[in-house]
């Protein structure tokens, strides 16, 4: 392992690039910046809080050979000097000084992104790397060690953290304030019609609660595409399509991004009308589409098979109403689409084309009686900021969508491998150290282990599987739980005890 993660550090090629910004003391620093990151590297990967006492003692246990290579045993003064927990604090004290910024907002350095960037993506083996250019993305909870302040506006150890939200998904767990940092993970996951990846974090940041997530997390992945990595679906939460346009979804379909998202009640439903034609969960519709399906809802998660072939039928046979593109966005976000009469999904009376259709087709028996703009052409050219927040790639809610949208919980798996105590459990008292350089420094290195296990881990899967299918053994599969919890309640018997 020590081999390995020390590939990392070099593909990385952070280390030389923090050592130029250090001062040059009369002698010469025994600890470098490297031997620094590796040392955070093993004690976070034998499962080990992110303390620099730890730091310490994991590079203590290597090799003798190993200890002189790295610069933990120097000669000096003609005799063999051992690291000293001291020259381990003092090293990372001026790194965070070259990393943070001289004035705090809650948001990291161009510099600390950068250098997360880097060690985060040198963790990703080259034949992953483009694999899938699908991301999960989610953000979720971290803890600092300060006690928050007393009063509003008050002093604590730690200035930059702030207090946060976050919800209690358990039974029985209400939702809480904390105090601390969000952080944000962007996943990989598989494509729509591809094979399956290692769920491999690709991008994190680490802010302020006081700064909006989303938006923050915007500018990380412009620098991802700036650096060439190439950006497709993005998948994400209500929490995320409920920003403003401006804030997250107009900017990642600038950098060519195909939104997966799961609309916020507040913006599901009819909202408004373009050229006559009905808006309605990104999407526009006929004027004359039946009004009975504009109350079609995403499918409830207890729904039975019964409930998931009904409301199949009831999105495709809304899809009949629905306008068509036909041109891709712009350099200014316009496209066209075209009307679904047009396009033979539908028979409307003012389309004679369309009533040479077969009767299987739905039929626009009651057209408005003065056509509006949507009626009268052919096709439309729809601005941007029409369904700036809701358009996405497959219409909201059709099985389509739901099967592509099934990809996001392995943002939710990243979150809890992160907090497992079983690995790294990044909870309160995990680092002692506040702030938001070291905290982050210190959540990159566990993204880096944790990516590292969970290529291993996918790996010995796939070659499993493979010895499998040449004996002839169908691979194991996962048996999902077919009762709810609902339904074992209700079919405890009577005499249970309370």
């Amino acid at each position: 392992m020590l081999e390995r993660l020390e590939k990392v550090i070099d593909r990385a090629s952070v280390a030389p690039r923090i050592e130029a910004l250090l001062p040059v003391g009369v002698r010469e620093r025994q600890l470098k910046v490297r031997t620094l990151l590796l040392g955070m590297l093993l004690a976070l990967e034998d499962g080990r809080p992110a303390h620099l006492t730890r730091v310490h003692k994991a590079l203590l246990s290597l090799g003798e050979q190993e200890r002189h290579r790295l610069g933990v045993i120097a000669i000096w003064k003609r005799k063999a000097h051992t690291l000293t927990y001291r020259q381990v604090e003092y090293t990372f004290d001026l790194v965070m000084e070259a990393l943070e910024k001289s004035h705090p907002d809650g948001e990291p350095s161009e510099l600390l992104q950068d250098v997360i960037d880097a060690l985060v993506e040198a963790s990703i083996s080259e034949q992953y790397k483009r694999a899938s250019s699908a991301l999960a993305v989610d953000w979720t909870d971290i803890e600092t060690f300060s006690c928050p302040p007393l009063e509003r506006g008050g002093e604590c150890a730690d200035p930059e953290a702030s207090w946060g939200h976050r919800r209690g998904d358990s039974p029985g767990q209400a939702d809480e304030l904390f105090f601390g940092y969000y952080l944000s993970l962007a996943v990989v996951v598989r494509e729509e019609d591809g094979d399956a990846v290692p769920e491999l974090a690709r991008r994190m940041e680490l802010s302020s609660c006081h700064v909006d997530p989303p938006t923050s997390l915007v500018s990380v992945l412009e620098r991802m595409t700036r650096a060439g990595v190439a950006m497709g679906d993005v998948l994400c939460d209500s929490g995320y399509a409920h920003r403003v346009a401006e804030h997250w979804a107009a900017p990642l379909r600038r950098l060519g991004a195909s939104l997966v998202m799961d609309l916020h009640p507040h913006d599901r439903g009819l909202q408004g009308t373009h050229e006559g034609a009905n808006c309605f969960n990104g999407n526009l519709y006929c004027p004359a589409t039946p009004k009975a399906l504009f109350e079609l809802g995403p499918l409830a998660r207890e729904a039975s098979t019964e409930q998931v072939v009904a409301h199949d039928q009831l999105s495709s046979e809304l899809g009949r109403y629905r306008f068509g593109r036909i041109t891709k966005d712009d350099e200014d976000g316009y496209h066209r689409v075209m009307c679904p009469a047009v396009m033979g999904k539908c028979r409307c009376v003012l389309r004679d084309e369309s009533m040479t259709l077969s009767l299987t087709h739905p039929e626009v028996l009651r057209p408005p009686e003065q056509p509006p703009v949507c009626c009268v052409n052919k096709t439309l050219t729809v601005p941007p900021e029409v369904n700036a927040k809701t358009a996405q790639k497959h219409p909201y809610p059709s099985a389509a969508h739901r099967q592509s949208y099934k990809r996001r919980s392995g943002a939710e798996r990243a979150n809890s491998t992160i907090k497992d105590p079983a690995t790294n459990d990044i909870s309160r008292g995990w680092c002692r150290l506040m702030g938001l350089a070291p905290i982050s420094l210190f959540v990159a290195c566990v993204l880096v282990v944790r990516n590292l296990r969970v290529e291993d881990a996918f790996c010995a899967r796939q070659a499993e599987d493979a010895r499998r299918l040449a004996a002839g053994i169908a691979p194991k599969t996962r048996r999902r739980r077919r009762k709810t919890l609902a339904d074992l309640v209700g079919a405890a018997p009577a005499n249970a005890p309370p």
